[in-house]
This record gives C-alpha cells, sequence and structure tokens, in this order.
C-alpha cells in the first residue's frame, strides 16, 4: 500500500511539475530552496510563505510601475518641469518601497528569528545566481 501510494504521488508531483510555466517551475525552486536554506520549520513555513509572497507581489508591482514610468518618457524631449515630476515619482516610489521593506523585515521578526531574516537575503542571491548560471549553461 505504502509503495502504490508513493507510486501515486511520483507520478502526480511529474505530471504537475510537467504542467507548470517555467515562471511556476522556477517559483517551486524557490521556494523549495528558501525553506531548505533557511532551515524553516513546518510552523515557521506556514506564517512565512504568506508574508514572503505578499512582499514579492507588492514589490514587484511598485518595480513595475517605475519601468513603466522610465519607458514611458522620451529622455531626449522632456521638459525640466516634467523631469523634476518624473523624479518625484520615482523618489515617491522608492520611498514606498522602502517602507514595503521595512514592514516586511517586521512581520518576518513575528514568525522567524532575526539571524533567519538576515539569512534571506544571501539565500535570495544565491538563488538567482544559480539560475543565471543555469540559464547560461543553457544558453551554450
Amino acid at each position: 500500500m505504502k509503495t502504490l501510494t508513493s507510486i501515486v504521488f511520483i507520478i502526480s508531483f511529474s505530471l504537475a511539475t510537467f504542467a507548470q510555466s517555467n515562471g511556476d517551475k522556477i517559483k517551486t525552486l524557490k521556494i523549495a530552496y528558501i525553506t531548505e536554506k533557511l532551515n524553516l520549520s513546518e510552523k515557521e513555513a506556514q506564517k512565512f510563505w504568506p508574508i514572503y509572497n505578499e512582499f514579492e507581489e507588492e514589490n514587484s508591482n511598485l518595480r513595475r510601475q517605475s519601468y513603466e514610468t522610465r519607458k514611458k518618457t522620451d529622455l531626449n524631449t522632456i521638459s525640466e518641469e516634467e523631469a523634476l515630476q518624473l523624479l518625484k515619482k520615482i523618489r515617491m516610489n522608492e520611498e514606498k518601497r522602502d517602507k514595503l521593506k521595512s514592514e516586511f523585515i517586521n512581520n518576518l521578526m513575528k514568525v522567524i528569528p532575526a539571524k533567519k531574516i538576515i539569512l534571506l537575503h544571501k539565500v535570495e542571491d544565491d538563488f538567482k545566481r544559480k539560475m543565471f548560471d543555469e540559464y547560461k549553461k543553457r544558453k551554450k
């Protein structure tokens, strides 16, 4: 019975993985990588991931807004007044991102130790580096 359950689980997991888009696969790998490297307990993971996912989504939205604002701007024809307004928008966006990061850290401090919060930044960088290295390998 255990063998049958294991086989069904493996097949289901394989099919689910096959059906996922690359973005979903990367997100799944990132979740597994961070969970492992931070050594999150089940209880910590249950509280950590909703906070992390909300932060990632909001931060991504702010980055996208900033990018789109700059993309729409023609730097060759922008007036000084328009440039000042653009700088104001950019600064406001950066302040929102700083505030979001601060709230994120405060929320994490309620669910995981400070040492794991500090380690999180390194783990995220390591994951990005691994993904970039894998991308370079596949392009060769």
